[in-house]
């Protein structure tokens, strides 16, 4: 199984159905935090969203349409990064991504995001990586903002959360920027 270090302690990993268990408990622990940034968490009831959920991700990567991997710290799930469907003809992708409480402000997130953005424009030859955040998801918005990405607008009542719709910040890199930037 493909895995990707990203130091002695911290590997992504493909997520597979045997992980559902552990997804669904990082989703149910983080809940109430999540719900606020992100729509999908309230429709995670059962175990078998999870399962469904890594079903779909496991199809668009044998699609060559995504790819979604957990973030692994000691062999225990801390979080899942993903990149959404990604366009072939403009070569870009955008990344998701997610950590459970009890891992955020440890730079996980941002080492996994800076592996998947060199990946997708050093490795897979695309163009752009695009990074959506909700403006007044702070913690999330320092992510792309250290790796250097360029905010380029803002898209207003972008997504429809439970307490109403969130403008959604608009990051990207793209590949000249980033050869320059390594």
């Amino acid at each position: 199984m493909f895995g990707y270090a990203l130091d002695d302690h911290v590997e992504l990993r493909p997520l597979a159905i045997e992980h559902a268990r552990a997804l669904f408990e990082m989703t149910d622990r983080s809940r109430d935090r999540l719900r606020k940034w992100l729509p999908w968490v309230d429709a995670v009831t059962e175990i078998n969203d999870s399962v469904n959920y890594i079903k779909g991700a496991m199809k668009q990567a044998a699609d060559n349409g995504g790819f979604s991997a957990g973030i692994w710290v000691r062999e225990e799930l801390a979080g899942t990064i993903s990149f959404h469907e990604i366009d072939w003809t403009n070569r870009s992708v955008s990344i998701g991504y997610w950590l459970d409480q009890h891992f955020t402000g440890q730079g996980l997130m941002t080492s996994a995001c800076r592996a998947f953005t060199d990946h997708a424009l050093m490795r897979m030859g695309l163009n752009r990586v695009e990074i959506r955040c909700a403006t007044a998801n702070h913690r999330s918005r320092a992510i792309p903002e250290r790796l250097g990405f360029v905010l380029e607008g803002v898209i207003r009542e972008a997504e429809k959360l439970p307490q109403g719709y969130v403008n959604h910040a608009v990051y990207g890199m793209i590949q000249s920027e980033w050869k320059r930037m390594r």
